[in-house]
């Protein structure tokens, strides 16, 4: 592929090296040229002149319609980024001594976030006192686990970080 120096394509006048090795459009190696008289070669066939290849010696140019190539390679990004699955982060709070409907109610949305390929991150912030009841809210969390578990994986067991506590689920992949 064509190299860039900064951010452009090294192309027709652009190229400093005295001679070039180069390749047709069609794929065929034409040998070293002088790069003034692969240029004219370029411009009667109405191609541009591009620079595969700068660190080889002597460098490597192609024959080629830089625009198509271009418009191209702008295309299959297109195409790329519509088949990437985009994976956002969703977060649900819970606390230590949550209540049963709550947390049902807590379950059922990270349980709807998870389906729809969301990755899930569970916290629970402990206040005041509640520093003394960190092991209940390790189970809460376990608890909420256990029950994903038909839909999701542990990505990271709950770890304690000052006075919160977090936790990490991702959806199970489809074989």
């Amino acid at each position: 592929m064509p190299q860039k120096r900064g951010d452009e394509d090294i192309l027709n006048e652009g190229i400093r090296s005295r001679e070039v090795m180069v390749i047709t459009d069609d794929g065929e190696k034409l040998g070293v040229i002088p790069t003034s008289q692969a240029l004219d070669m370029a411009f009667t066939k109405n191609l541009d002149l591009v620079l595969v290849a700068p660190t080889a010696k002597p460098p490597v140019a192609k024959f080629m319609d830089y625009n198509k190539y271009k418009y191209e390679q702008q295309r299959k990004q297109r195409e790329a980024k519509k088949h990437q699955k985009i994976v956002s982060l969703k977060e649900l709070r819970l606390s230590p001594k949550i209540d049963t409907h709550d947390f049902e109610t807590k379950l059922r949305n990270g349980r709807k976030f998870l389906e729809k390929g969301d990755k899930l991150k569970i916290s629970i912030r402990f206040r005041g006192r509640e520093m003394a009841y960190t092991n209940q809210g390790r189970e809460v969390m376990m608890d909420f686990a256990k029950r994903c578990e038909d839909i999701a994986d542990v990505e990271s067991k709950p770890k304690q970080d000052g006075r919160s506590m977090f936790m990490t689920l991702t959806p199970k992949k489809d074989k």
